[in-house]
């Protein structure tokens, strides 16, 4: 089983670039310093933590659209179907199997199918439950930001043990409450001092569709941005999953 989803997972990534997440419409490019693969043997956890996110919320679309599913099979053909990916039905119907339809509609409706623990549970990503990281920068710069310029957010932080398989949660809170942010995941990383640098776009996107969602605007008033380095998923409730440190910065739209 866990040699067949490696396999599917090698296939399928040959086609497929890492991207971090995003919400509404923004621009946000990123620079660090991190290691980017643990050891050889976790070299497709990427990859599969990618994979996951995609089967999971085209499955999502899937029953949310009302599409009659009889078992792994037509849920996961569906997903290939409809991606155009023809790989991603074999990604699909190992998790699917694992927990079984209903259990597998159910986690994906409720958003509890966390891809990071899914690729812990397989052997594609490395477990440390005694990893830490301590936040000891965090800024925004400049603290007062034109609209249509562009701003940086740099943070390092520390870790003594290393860290396990997790993500770095970005969030900006705007003055006109359109939810903002970015999720990257994080490898594993041995012990040491890193940093990332965020450059954001305070420029309003002149291609955003109000229609299709929220179009930040960047009107003037008070942002926070807060950052969180976590073990697996920030905010999950599975095992092998907390959040290592937080923090917060503010800066004025002006």
């Amino acid at each position: 089983m866990k040699i067949a989803v490696i396999l599917a997972f090698l296939v399928v990534g040959q086609s497929l670039a890492a991207t971090s997440l995003k919400t509404a419409s923004i621009e946000i490019t990123s620079v660090n310093n991190f290691q980017k693969a643990p050891t050889k043997g976790y070299k497709l956890c990427n990859t599969c933590i990618q994979l996951t996110g995609q089967v999971i919320n085209e499955a999502l679309n899937i029953i949310l659209n009302g599409a009659v599913v009889g078992g792994c099979a037509d849920l996961c053909q569906a997903v290939a179907t409809k991606t155009g990916i023809k790989d991603l039905a074999a990604v699909c119907d190992i998790a699917c199997d694992i927990f079984g339809i209903k259990e597998f509609i159910a986690l994906i409706e409720k958003a509890d199918l966390d891809p990071i623990y899914f690729c812990e549970l397989i052997d594609g990503c490395l477990i440390k439950d005694d990893g830490d990281a301590k936040i000891t920068s965090f800024t925004v710069t400049p603290t007062k930001v034109t609209q249509g310029s562009t701003f940086e957010i740099d943070m390092d932080f520390q870790t003594v043990n290393g860290t396990g398989t997790g993500e770095i949660d970005l969030e900006i809170i705007t003055a006109d409450g359109v939810p903002l942010g970015q999720n990257s995941i994080l490898l594993p990383q041995a012990a040491g001092s890193y940093d990332a640098k965020y450059t954001v776009s305070a420029k309003p996107d002149p291609n955003c569709d109000p229609s299709q969602g929220p179009c930040e605007m960047w009107i003037a008033g008070n942002y926070t941005v807060k950052i969180a380095v976590c073990n697996g998923e920030c905010g999950s409730d599975h095992p092998h999953s907390k959040i290592y440190d937080e923090a917060s910065a503010s800066f004025m739209v002006v």
